[in-house]
């Protein structure tokens, strides 16, 4: 196996950031023309794993297109340790990770374990999976990886299509 069968597994779709002020970043990026955002307050997973440890973070999640990229804010409002709360509390700011779509995410955790990549969060809701990969690149080189049905992204593309500026942040429910 080799990184370049990783990046053939799938295209970037997201660009996702873990801010110091989560409604500034947002707002940053509907200035840039990105939206409408579709926030998530409160989210928890239905099984998460952090640094092989079970956890339940709580996120806000915000999620929005731009052009064809999807942008995601996330905050976490929970103790545990995660990927997410040690890039805050250590007041990181840029880009945090970059995510792609899969159709077989075992294949590709097995990739990123043989190229010594180690995942360090995984998650499930519903049918929908997702891990991260510490590839070893620095700050904001994580890789997400999501197997997942395309409804919500498929969702956020169509808004963005036809979106005429107004109300640009919005909160959902899933």
């Amino acid at each position: 196996m080799t990184a370049q069968s990783i990046a053939k597994m799938g295209e970037i779709m997201q660009i996702a950031f873990v801010p110091q002020d989560f409604d500034a970043t947002v707002n940053h990026w509907v200035k840039m023309g990105a939206g409408p955002f579709f926030v998530l307050r409160g989210n928890q997973a239905e099984w998460h794993r952090a640094y092989g440890e079970d956890c339940r973070p709580t996120l806000d999640i915000a999620l929005g297109q731009w052009g064809e990229m999807q942008i995601e804010v996330i905050r976490q409002t929970s103790p545990e340790k995660t990927i997410y709360s040690d890039w805050f509390n250590a007041k990181k700011e840029g880009v945090h990770h970059t995510c792609i779509v899969v159709e077989d995410i075992d294949a590709l955790k097995q990739q990123c374990e043989a190229e010594g990549m180690p995942i360090v969060i995984e998650g499930r809701s519903g049918t929908n999976r997702w891990l991260y990969a510490d590839t070893g690149g620095g700050q904001g080189t994580y890789l997400e990886a999501i197997q997942c049905d395309p409804g919500l992204n498929d969702m956020l593309k169509a808004a963005h299509r036809d979106w005429d500026g107004s109300d640009p942040i919005r909160e959902i429910v899933l």
